[in-house]
């Protein structure tokens, strides 16, 4: 993948990941599944995610902004 391509990739991939951080869809829903909300699930749900896409980028996209090569 060159470089200019991972770079707009991981951009897009980091925006999308701010931007449903916050589960607007889920205010004012009070359904709870195992005794806690819906949105706080959403967010442990987000960060196991955001977790695993930071080790993805960390072992293949690290120097793309930075200009160390791997």
């Amino acid at each position: 993948m060159s470089t200019a391509i991972a770079s707009v990739f991981w951009a897009g991939t980091f925006l999308v990941l701010s931007a449903l951080a916050v589960p607007w869809f889920l205010w004012g829903v009070a359904v709870t599944w195992f005794g806690l909300p819906v949105w706080l699930w959403w967010h442990v749900g987000w960060l196991v995610l955001t977790t695993a896409v930071f080790f993805v980028f960390t072992r293949t996209g690290w120097g793309i902004w930075s200009g160390v090569e791997a």
